[in-house]
């Protein structure tokens, strides 16, 4: 299973981005797929997560800012990213769950700075 990441790079306070991820064909049907991000010296963390019940999970330093949603193709997610703040700065990387087993991309480096 391979899961493609792409999208981030720089942009100054108050941008935006919008990140891909791509699940490779034969990986099946997916519980449930989100990012994560890790930022230097720091503790990978959740970002968003989406479901296939529906129900979406935000880290709250990003509510209101990030919206995460799955593309027509069911392995597909995207983050569009908002009001970027340096505090997004970090590594992010796309996850997808299924029967409880995690598929992790290679990481998508996005740098907020002016």
């Amino acid at each position: 299973v391979q899961l493609q990441a792409s999208g981030g790079g720089l942009v100054q306070p108050g941008g935006s981005l919008r990140l891909s991820c791509t699940a490779s064909r034969n990986i099946g049907v997916i519980n449930s797929m989100g990012w994560y991000r890790q930022a230097p010296g720091k503790q990978r963390e959740l970002v968003a997560r989406t479901a296939n019940t529906g129900t979406t999970n935000y880290a709250d330093s990003v509510k209101g800012r990030f919206t995460i949603s799955r593309g027509v193709a069911e392995n597909t997610v995207y983050l569009q990213m908002s009001s970027l703040k340096p505090g997004d700065t970090g590594l992010y990387y796309c996850n997808a769950v299924k029967m409880g087993v995690q598929f992790w991309g290679q990481g998508t480096q996005v740098t907020v700075s002016s």
